[in-house]
């Protein structure tokens, strides 16, 4: 999955609080990726809908359990 201090980070749960929908944010944020960098999203549930959209795009992940049951979800552009 690479190098992790080549993440940036998006935590969406304040966005979810406010009701927004955080789907253009996180395209915004994998626009501005240089190339090899991946996007860390933080969630406070699993965002299956999510990983298979980008999956679909060409986006590997990986994901884990974080603090205080939020989902930490890594997501990389496959390179061809």
């Amino acid at each position: 999955m690479g190098n992790m201090r080549r993440f940036k980070r998006l935590d969406v749960r304040p966005l979810l609080e406010r009701g927004e929908e955080p789907l253009t944010e996180i395209r915004c944020q994998l626009g501005a990726l240089a190339e090899g960098e991946g996007l860390t999203v933080v969630a406070p549930f699993l965002p299956s809908p999510l990983i298979e959209l980008l999956r679909s795009e060409g986006y590997t992940s990986r994901f884990d359990r974080g603090e205080g049951g939020a989902w930490v979800v890594h997501f990389l552009k496959e390179t061809p």
